[in-house]
This record gives C-alpha cells, sequence and structure tokens, in this order.
C-alpha cells in the first residue's frame, strides 16, 4: 500500500467532499460540458463536483484507494467520472485532448515537477485553462496542511518558469495571487494556509 492509499484508507474523505473554493469560483471560466483532467484529485472531491456541473472530467491518481472513494461518490451524486490509476511521473495526456486542467494541491519534488507540468498542459486545447492552486514556501511552519519540505511549495515564480517551457503551447497568465486565505477542507486542510493561486490560458 502506497503512501496516499494509507492517507485515503479511512471511511472518511480526508479533504472533504466539497470541491475546493477556488475551482469553484474559478469555474465559471469554463465552457459548458468542457473536457476536464484533474491529475492527483485523490478521493474525487473536485472531479465529482465538475461532473454535477455537466463536464466531462478524468482523474488521474497513483492511490486505487481514491479513486475507489471518487467512483464511489460519483455514485452517490449520480454522476459518472473516468477515473486513471497512474503515476504522474510517467503519465501524459494525449495531446490537445483537454479544454482544461486543474491542479488542487498537486505537490511534486523538483525533479519531476516541471517535467510533469509540461506534459499536462500540452494535452490542453487552443483556449484551454489551467488552474491551480498550491501552498506556498511560507506555508511551512504552519499546520493546516501540505508537505513540510520547502522544495515540494509552490510560488507563482516557479509555475510562470515550468509553463515558459512548454514546447509547443503557450500560455496567457490570467490571475495570480500569493497570500494568506483559511480553508476547511476535511481533517487534511484546516485552518489559516499561505496559497499560490495561478489561473492561464492555453493560446
Amino acid at each position: 500500500m502506497n503512501f496516499w492509499d494509507q492517507q485515503f484508507s479511512s471511511p472518511d474523505f480526508k479533504y472533504g467532499k466539497q470541491a475546493n473554493s477556488f475551482l469553484r469560483n474559478q469555474a465559471v471560466r469554463l465552457h459548458p460540458k468542457c473536457r476536464v483532467l484533474l491529475p492527483g484529485d485523490g478521493e474525487g472531491r473536485n472531479s465529482v463536483w465538475l461532473a454535477e456541473k455537466g463536464h466531462q472530467v478524468t482523474s488521474v491518481d497513483i492511490s486505487r484507494v481514491g479513486l475507489e472513494k471518487a467512483q464511489r461518490l460519483a455514485r452517490e451524486r449520480g454522476v459518472t467520472i473516468e477515473t486513471i490509476e497512474a503515476d504522474l511521473a510517467d503519465w501524459a495526456p494525449a495531446a490537445a485532448s483537454f479544454d482544461a486542467l486543474v491542479l488542487t494541491y498537486v505537490h511534486l519534488p523538483p525533479v519531476l515537477r516541471m517535467s510533469v507540468h509540461r506534459r499536462l498542459v500540452q494535452g490542453l486545447r487552443p483556449g484551454g485553462w489551467f488552474i491551480l492552486e498550491a501552498f506556498h514556501p511560507l506555508q511551512l511552519g504552519m499546520d493546516s496542511g501540505g508537505p513540510k519540505a520547502e522544495d515540494m511549495l509552490y510560488t507563482a515564480d516557479m509555475i510562470r518558469s515550468d509553463l515558459s517551457q512548454t514546447s509547443r503551447t503557450v500560455m496567457r497568465e490570467i490571475f495570480v495571487w500569493e497570500g494568506q486565505a483559511q480553508l476547511l477542507e476535511g481533517s487534511g486542510h484546516q485552518g489559516p494556509a499561505h496559497l499560490t493561486r495561478y489561473v492561464a490560458q492555453c493560446t
């Protein structure tokens, strides 16, 4: 059983069943019936919410336990989602196959972060959206969640640099914010947190 299988093995949902608040705010940018890719969505709270909004959703995660809970949540809510068990270290979407890419607290080690972001962004169609929320390095010392290693926390400049390195895709920056917000997401994310939020559009 891998780390994330262990994290998701409780009957409770570690990050709750409600979609991330930043995603809920940004989803107004999506046209009806978008095809949306959600890597690292774990137990499926964001995937299921987007499916409830009428979008075609694909959730990719390394945790079989998390994906099984995501499918159960989808059935409870009366929607359908596609789930793929895969390691983002070597998985990639088909080129230009998605209308949006949503990354919510998908923290990767530096040796993988840029290459994974580059491969995922290649899956966006022209006009596609990149929506990210992650913990900022100033999250260290706060107890509301996130990795405890600074090199796995993200600044806006890091994300900007990753996206500028994509080989066939040009990303236009739409919204950038770094600051504190209050988290209320299950037992995993609770309390004041220092976050990075980033939105870009594929041109």
